[in-house]
């Protein structure tokens, strides 16, 4: 999954968000009023205490290893139900079977790939292992946070992000949305990827052949794997706006914050992938 593949890991052993004993640091919550999260088997408090503190120091951004970014915006969207990228057969988070989700193999150190996260530092305690596994065991259901997100339809994550550079072509691109979508909907009809040139302007926009898959793990993600891998140049990402083509929330809503162009096209993300060094 690359998941942790740095995650905890390839910040080389700074230790950051654990104490002398190995323990994570106490999380706050959302909300940033300052009040600590205890560590407990949901998905905020152990975003709280494990993923932002530890993990998103090196999982964020454009730099995110395999794309993983772990801060609270992107996590969910891009843990539960998603593919490992080390090991594409088994699932980051697969709700209520810990045993066979990466995250957990990784973290107690029996994944077919890798050393134990974090790479380099002291492994996290059992105890905090062990909230992990049973909030996944639990159904690895979102956060109050989340939740809060669910009155209207609206893209929550996306990965890459808008306007990122990336050494290295994505293998998977997600979108993370407020509410379960429609995946009868979720088609070429729906959305496209256009190479939009080769960077020196030479080239022509050409659409890019997608595998596009909700996954029954999450039905707020939406998983767009190029079939051949992404050329370096510059990219778009499009969502159709045309009635009958556009994506819908599985109880009926549109998407309501992103606006159409003249075309009633919506690009939802653009970014460049350079050149190999």
């Amino acid at each position: 999954m690359g998941l942790l593949v740095s995650c905890l890991g390839a910040c080389s052993g700074s230790g950051a968000g654990l104490d002398s004993n190995g323990q994570p640091l106490s999380g706050t919550n959302s909300g940033n009023t300052g009040a600590p999260v205890p560590l407990s088997a949901d998905f905020d408090a152990i975003q709280a205490n494990v993923f932002t503190p530890i993990c998103s120091v090196c999982h964020v951004g454009a730099t995110a290893p395999q794309g993983l970014m772990l801060d609270a915006a992107h996590s969910y969207s891009l843990l539960v139900g998603i593919p490992s990228t080390e090991v594409p057969s088994i699932l980051r988070v697969k709700p209520g079977d810990a045993a066979n989700s990466y995250l957990v193999q990784k973290l107690e150190g029996h994944a077919a790939v890798g050393g134990q996260m974090p790479l380099g530092q002291t492994p996290l305690p059992a105890t905090t292992i062990a909230f992990i596994v049973q909030w996944i065991t639990d159904g690895a259901q979102a956060g109050a946070a989340a939740s809060a997100m669910r009155a209207t339809f609206r893209i929550t994550s996306r990965a890459p992000q808008d306007g990122d550079v990336l050494a290295v072509a994505p293998a998977l691109i997600v979108l993370g949305f407020s509410r379960e979508l429609d995946s009868t909907r979720a088609d070429a009809q729906a959305m496209r990827l256009e190479r939009v040139d080769s960077g020196d302007g030479s080239e022509p926009a050409v659409v890019v052949a997608l595998e596009i898959v909700v996954p029954d793990a999450n039905p707020r993600a939406l998983l767009l794997r190029p079939r051949l891998p992404l050329l370096p140049g510059h990219y778009r990402l499009l969502l159709s706006g045309h009635p009958g083509a556009a994506l819908s929330s599985r109880d009926g809503l549109p998407l309501t914050d992103v606006p159409g162009d003249a075309s009633g096209d919506r690009i939802i993300s653009q970014f460049t992938v350079a050149a190999t060094p």
